[in-house]
């Protein structure tokens, strides 16, 4: 059986250098019908419990650790009692948050199976220093998280971001999948990475 990706959004705040928005988060749960991996867990734990669909966890993966994709990350492990991972780079941003560790560790190139897919974890950092995309080839799919977004880059210019590293990241990872690759952002509507290769063009 095929893995499917189910989707929702959930409506919370994001706060960072002393400021802090109102934002809606997507969460994308990947799997098939026994089990699932949950990537980001912003701010309604019950949404998510309810996406899951009484599967079985395996992970909780981070995209990256502002407070609006981790802020229930712990919550959901302890209650689906899957680990939540996150790469080590992201660690000070993490401890904004939380004040225990995340589970376990992402790192560039590992793979994860789930579902009869394959989710390889590319480290993007610029967005903050241990953001990642997860790559499912067999899907034609990559999750982005705020690393890539419908209309280009994510945000910089806060504490732990760079525009420079940013977009360096997105050309030497993203830009070099194929260009119908679906793109599956952290906020807003797909887009593919054709249209945004195209749409950056020189900058």
């Amino acid at each position: 059986m095929t893995a499917r990706i189910d989707h929702a959004v959930t409506s919370g705040t994001f706060s960072l250098d002393g400021q802090t928005f109102d934002v809606d988060n997507n969460v994308w749960v990947i799997g098939d019908k026994r089990e699932c991996i949950v990537i980001d867990a912003p701010h309604d734990l019950a949404a998510i419990v309810r996406l899951i669909d009484g599967r079985n966890v395996k992970a909780v993966v981070c995209t990256h650790a502002h407070d609006d994709h981790v802020r229930w990350a712990p919550a959901l492990g302890r209650v689906t009692q899957a680990p939540v991972l996150l790469h080590p780079a992201d660690l000070p941003v993490w401890n904004l948050t939380h004040n225990t560790p995340p589970d376990g560790e992402l790192f560039d190139g590992e793979t994860i199976a789930i579902g009869g897919e394959t989710l390889r974890v590319l480290h993007t950092p610029g967005h903050a220093p241990g953001a990642v995309c997860l790559y499912v080839p067999g899907l034609d799919t990559v999750f982005t998280g705020d690393t890539l977004f419908n209309g280009g880059p994510g945000a910089t210019g806060r504490s732990f971001s760079d525009r420079d590293t940013l977009v360096a990241s997105i050309r030497a990872k993203l830009f070099k999948l194929p260009d119908e690759t679906v793109v599956k952002t952290g906020h807003g509507d797909d887009t593919t990475i054709g249209a945004e290769k195209a749409a950056l063009g020189t900058q």
